[in-house]
């Protein structure tokens, strides 16, 4: 009996240990909203995701006192074309701020978000900025937010 206790307790460590040292791996996708905020609506607004993917390192560079060599990563290798683009409606018109338009917008991501939650992905994170009028002279504007999901990878 002692021996089989002792053989259950190895086995039950060893297997805790492998589970303990396992890492899950996951996936990250970023879901971008640029919405304007541009008087007379003429701005342009839109849900935007990326269908391409990219690996950092090979636009990466590392500057060290010894070696502060410039990163030389061309522009048209980074851009992305194969993206999804939803429109959305801008938040000024004519007449000004235009309730109806940021509900419509809400409606929109949240649908994309909810798509995104039954695909297994898990918001992890919110971030949201803005770049507004400054002043007479300044006329542009957007509000983004982005959206930072991840998934585990099986």
């Amino acid at each position: 009996m002692i021996g089989l206790l002792a053989i259950v307790t190895t086995f039950s460590l060893t297997a805790q240990e492998k589970l303990e040292t396992i890492t899950p791996k996951f996936e990250v996708k970023v879901i971008t909203s640029v919405e304007s905020i541009v008087p007379l609506g003429i701005g342009r607004s839109r849900l935007i995701s990326a269908n391409a993917t990219r690996d950092y390192m090979e636009f990466s560079s590392e500057q060290t006192e010894d070696d502060n060599t410039r990163n030389k990563s061309k522009r048209k290798d980074i851009r992305v074309k194969d993206f999804e683009e939803t429109k959305l409606l801008n938040f000024y018109n004519v007449g000004g701020i235009r309730f109806q338009n940021i509900a419509a917008n809400d409606a929109v991501i949240s649908s994309k978000l909810t798509a995104m939650l039954a695909e297994g992905w898990d918001l992890m994170f919110v971030a949201s900025a803005v770049e507004s009028d400054a002043g007479e002279e300044d006329g542009n504007g957007i509000f983004i937010t982005r959206y930072i999901f991840r998934r585990a990878i099986q």
